[in-house]
């Protein structure tokens, strides 16, 4: 017997913002193994990894707000302030 699939809910503006901002990190990663595949300068590499933390820092606080706001909780469940507390720290490993 095979299990039936369940349909992912649709994606929300903020879910389509946080894939198009990684879909746009994953590029300037890309473009980091490329830089040090060509042999670039250092300074270029760590300038070009400062916008890529920056990038990520931000698909992140997307996240966390989304997270804060309700929508990443099951349905009916009310988001406590241990669990904005515990999403913070997982967002700062």
């Amino acid at each position: 017997m095979t299990k039936p699939t369940t349909e992912p809910p649709p994606l929300s503006e903020t879910d389509t913002k946080i894939l198009k901002r990684l879909r746009r990190i994953e590029g300037q990663v890309r473009g980091l193994q490329r830089m040090i595949e060509e042999g670039r300068e250092c300074q270029d590499i760590l300038t070009q990894l400062s916008g890529t933390r920056s990038a990520l820092d931000a698909a992140g606080e997307l996240l966390l707000e989304q997270y804060a706001s309700g929508c990443r909780a099951h349905p009916g469940e009310k988001i406590t302030p241990q669990d904005v507390v515990r999403a913070v720290k997982l967002l700062r490993g």
